[in-house]
């Protein structure tokens, strides 16, 4: 064999490397309370992860979650039957493989996932708040080189399927924080805005009527992107509220989706009609409202939140 032909060898590995490795290990399981009963709940750590698989993919299929997670397949059964005793998980038939089942949390899985998954961004953001917003980007893009360097011919992750949900504790709070935060940036409505929107997030809270009002929470890999609220005007009428989606989460049919999920339930409820206010200036939200039917049915000046604005009314008959 040529010097030109040997095989290139690896450097050795430095013992210091491998300390400095093990120390971060420690450090980092340590400080997101990896080795604690997983946020705080009776879980471990791989029961949450396979329940977020769960939360979050348009199809679940057991062999692509245990691939995926690196499970094995007796291990991950024996977590999906566990789910099924507890009543928060269902199998269908797949539409082009019989030899599996699609997978799909019940509305009861749901509300078992939602305060963890609460839990988890409220864990994730204490662990931000003590830095500065530079220290952040920072922190971020170390992570990032992190995982690219120790994976790096994995592919581009995969967009998610958007999940809609029922709130959880914080996402109303949520809701007016985007909304404020939003148009003022966007628009420059001032804080009247703001606090109209938490008038009517509070009365949802307040006066909630389960039988006839809904609120969807919209999610994009696992972070609330839109929000959309029914809520009973009259016996035979249903209102639509509080339509909004981030910036990153615009142009992907999200905003048609969650409007559709709110004439679907109205019209289930037996409503008449479905009314809207909103203002000319949202060209989206309106071009979303007319495709679906809605009839802009009256309109007036106004300048309640800084500028002035052309306020309408908008129905559709169901």
């Amino acid at each position: 064999m040529t010097m030109a032909t040997m095989p290139e060898l690896s450097p050795p590995i430095d013992t210091a490397a491998v300390k400095a490795i093990r120390q971060f290990n420690r450090f980092y399981t340590r400080r997101i309370g990896a080795l604690d009963p997983y946020l705080g709940s009776a879980m471990s750590l791989t029961d949450v992860r396979v329940l977020y698989e769960l939360a979050h993919r348009e199809m679940a299929v057991a062999s692509e979650i245990g691939r995926d997670l690196g499970l094995d397949a007796g291990y991950l059964s024996r977590i999906l039957r566990r789910f099924e005793n507890e009543g928060w998980l269902v199998r269908e038939p797949h539409p082009r493989d019989a030899r599996q089942s699609v997978l799909r949390l019940t509305d009861a899985g749901h509300a078992a996932f939602a305060p963890l998954q609460q839990k988890s961004r409220e864990e994730a953001a204490a662990l931000l708040a003590s830095l500065a917003p530079a220290q952040r980007q920072q922190l971020v893009r170390a992570m990032g080189t992190v995982q690219s360097l120790l994976d790096p011919e994995a592919p581009p992750a995969k967009p998610q399927a958007a999940v809609l949900r029922g709130p959880a504790p914080g996402d109303i709070g949520w809701v007016v924080q985007q909304h404020g935060e939003i148009y003022a940036r966007e628009y420059g409505w001032n804080s009247t805005f703001e606090a109209l929107v938490a008038g009517i997030a509070g009365e949802f809270l307040l006066k909630f009527q389960p039988e006839w009002e809904r609120c969807w929470i919209a999610e994009l890999n696992g972070e609330r992107v839109g929000s959309i609220f029914v809520v009973r005007k009259s016996a035979t009428v249903a209102q639509l509220r509080l339509l909004i989606l981030t910036p990153g989460a615009r142009g992907l049919g999200l905003g048609g989706k969650l409007v559709d999920e709110c004439i679907a339930f109205a019209r289930l409820k037996g409503y008449r009609k479905m009314v809207l206010w909103t203002n000319s200036c949202l060209t989206a939200a309106r071009g979303i409202y007319a495709s679906r039917g809605f009839q802009l049915t009256a309109s007036e000046p106004h300048e309640g939140y800084g500028t002035p604005l052309e306020g309408e009314t908008w129905e559709l008959k169901l």
